[in-house]
């Protein structure tokens, strides 16, 4: 794979919410938020239409949006980083550079994680700040958390919750993987999340 910052930004949408189909060719991106796929669509140089529907993808209620494409070559190259058809709850480690784990990363939270940032209920002048990567399977969200802890000397909590489970750093912790996520300005990323935190970037 010849990997860059927008490669890796989309692998690590496609980890949290895509689909590679058992033919072997085709894959499909879908977001409830179509300026994501908007986005995933440019990282690939995509020519291919964003559909969408109300119902069918198994996050729940409501639109959706998509993006469906073929590339035998590019299906290969996941498959050998370690990404598979139905992976929700088999995947394991990937096989991602270390030069751009960053922007991987940075592509999981915006597909699957979130930002959380609020007012403390007993220190009023103090905000919450956490940051939270999801997956619905454990040996994959160890391994995020062990390669996060590698790279970047932070470890966090893993949380069980139905169906899924979730890496969470507090706000120290948070604030080193936020300068490292969004480490310049010209880079894919969901602008409303980016919202959240720029005052501690």
């Amino acid at each position: 794979m010849n990997w860059n910052s927008n490669i890796a930004y989309a692998v690590g949408l496609i980890t949290t919410d895509g689909n590679l189909s058992k033919d072997g060719r085709h894959m499909t991106f879908v977001s409830k938020d179509v300026s994501l796929v908007k986005l995933f669509k440019k990282c690939l140089k995509l020519k291919n239409k964003i559909s969408n529907k109300t119902s069918g993808y198994s996050k729940g209620k409501g639109k959706y949006y998509f993006i469906q494409f073929g590339d035998v070559i590019f299906y290969r190259e996941l498959l050998s980083i370690g990404l598979s058809p139905n992976k929700s709850k088999n995947i394991k480690n990937l096989l991602i550079p270390r030069k751009y784990f960053a922007d991987f990363l940075r592509g999981h939270l915006d597909g699957d994680g979130n930002i959380l940032v609020y007012n403390d209920p007993i220190y009023h002048n103090s905000r919450r700040l956490y940051l939270r990567f999801i997956s619905a399977s454990k040996l994959h969200i160890k391994w995020l958390q062990c390669q996060i802890k590698k790279l970047y000397g932070i470890t966090g909590k893993i949380r069980s919750v139905p169906r899924a489970w979730i890496l969470i750093y507090a706000k120290n912790e948070s604030k080193i993987l936020l300068r490292v996520i969004y480490y310049k300005q010209n880079l894919p990323f969901l602008q409303r999340k980016r919202n959240i935190i720029k005052d501690y970037l």
